[in-house]
């Protein structure tokens, strides 16, 4: 359940994760790319999964569609703007929204900078038109085009730091492991950001090691294969590291077999920073509201597990202390 007294937090959502079906129709009929069905109906089954699949770069293969639409600067834009609307539809107090600039640019040879900068200003607008929901932007490097690619990609979301407060590692944790990306990581802590790195996903416990003892992560998305690891949640519970977990998308990638098997109740119970987030809503077909209520009841969670893990997002949410004060008197303000 949601606890109303306190902010509703997702800070685990991927901005090109989540484009609504009638925009990536919408688009395609505008810029004629070729899609497999010109209905929502149609088009549905081709892009969103509601059952698990083989493993993880199966479900990696539905982003193919979304990512297509990306035609050009306006497009990044509207879906950005878009993502803005749906956190305030679904009633969200405050998010992160992250995206991989290389990953948006990639399809029709954008210049990443200029999807950074077309991302910043959707964004800006939605917080206009919905100043009810507060919004951050973390970039993402995507380790899956390399080293070199990273580079890059990094390069891009720094010239706009001023707008983005994080960065993330996302992409194929088994074949490009988080110390391959140190000195892109120095980088992002010079600048000041909050690091935050996909482990322990796809792979185990040593992933999430190098995430937090290389690259200076605080958050962990996902964080699954933690468990048969003591020392590493003694010290993951001492260093009050977040962990970013994300329930349907974890059993539609075939990280965990079930609702029933995901362990963020056992981290939970172990006063472990645990979270509750959306992942790739687009694909996945969840809101945040149905994570907390349906979701977290599958996987065992009880009502005061629901509010131990809005508690944690106000913890390790990348916002200043101050900042984080005034979102719980904000929230305890509407309550009364």
């Amino acid at each position: 359940m949601i606890h109303d007294d306190l902010p509703l937090i997702d800070l685990h959502r991927h901005l090109d994760g989540n484009v609504r079906l009638s925009t990536i129709l919408d688009l395609g009929r505008k810029h004629n790319i070729a899609l497999p069905a010109d209905t929502l109906e149609g088009l549905r089954p081709h892009v969103q999964v509601t059952e698990p699949q083989t493993d993880i770069l199966a479900y990696f293969q539905k982003f193919s569609i979304m990512v297509s639409i990306f035609a050009d600067y306006d497009a990044c834009r509207r879906v950005a703007y878009e993502n803005v609307l749906d956190a305030f539809a679904e009633g969200i107090d405050y998010i992160e929204l992250r995206f991989s600039p290389w990953f948006m640019a990639e399809p029709h040879h954008l210049d990443p900078v200029g999807v950074v900068e077309a991302v910043v200003d959707g964004v800006h607008a939605g917080i206009a038109e919905v100043e009810e929901t507060q919004v951050n932007l973390l970039g993402i490097i995507s380790r899956t085009y390399g080293m070199d690619i990273a580079h890059k990609e990094l390069d891009a979301l720094l010239a706009y730091k001023e707008n983005i407060v994080g960065l993330d590692l996302a992409g194929d944790e088994a074949n490009y492991p988080p110390d391959l990306f140190i000195p892109h990581y120095q980088k992002a802590r010079d600048a000041g950001w909050g690091i935050t790195v996909h482990a322990g996903e796809s792979a185990g416990p040593e992933s999430v090691w190098h995430a937090i003892k290389d690259l200076g992560a605080s958050r962990i998305g996902h964080a699954v294969n933690i468990m048969g690891d003591e020392a590493l949640i003694d010290f993951m519970r001492e260093k009050s590291i977040g962990i970013e977990a994300n329930l349907t998308s974890n059993v539609h990638t075939n990280t965990v077999p079930s609702y029933e098997a995901h362990p963020l109740k056992k981290q939970l119970d172990l006063g472990l920073l645990a979270t509750i987030n959306t992942d790739d809503p687009g694909i996945s077909p969840v809101t945040l509201r149905y994570e907390f209520e349906v979701a977290a009841k599958m996987a065992g969670l009880t009502a005061e597990d629901t509010r131990k893990a809005q508690e944690n997002a106000v913890k390790v949410a990348f916002l200043s202390e101050e900042d984080k004060q005034e979102l719980l008197e904000k929230k305890a303000a509407h309550c009364w």
